[in-house]
């Protein structure tokens, strides 16, 4: 397997960047389905509009074994509670959540912000 790089996207903003990690069940059959319902075509219309009309810029995840690991960025300005507040009142975003629980290891009814766990930058290189 070759590592993948991939493209970092320009904002016209400043933006700052928050990661979260999460794991799934161990099961290869759901972890599929999970990665199904997060591809384009199995991702619901609904919460894709929701994470954009919240205010994210940008939101990866990323899957090694059972762990997940999310990247977000959001503007400079912007707060993340009230950002995840916005998105938690999108239509059906409940509902997704309630869905996406069964892969998740994580308590049923917990809203995203309960189930993702922020994670420390402990380490950062940059060119000046």
């Amino acid at each position: 397997m070759s590592i993948i790089g991939y493209p970092l996207r320009q904002h016209s903003t400043a933006c700052k960047r928050y990661v979260q990690t999460l794991d799934l069940k161990d099961s290869p059959d759901l972890i599929k389905q999970y990665r199904y319902y997060h591809s384009r075509q199995g991702i619901w219309p609904e919460i894709l509009q929701g994470i954009k009309d919240s205010g994210i810029l940008e939101m990866e995840i990323f899957l090694l074994g059972t762990r997940l690991v999310m990247i977000v960025e959001l503007a400079a300005d912007a707060e993340w509670d009230e950002v995840m507040q916005r998105m938690g009142n999108v239509p059906r975003q409940a509902e997704w959540e309630d869905f996406v629980a069964q892969f998740q290891k994580a308590a049923a009814g917990a809203a995203s912000q309960e189930k993702w766990q922020p994670m420390e930058r402990i380490f950062h290189v940059y060119e000046e």
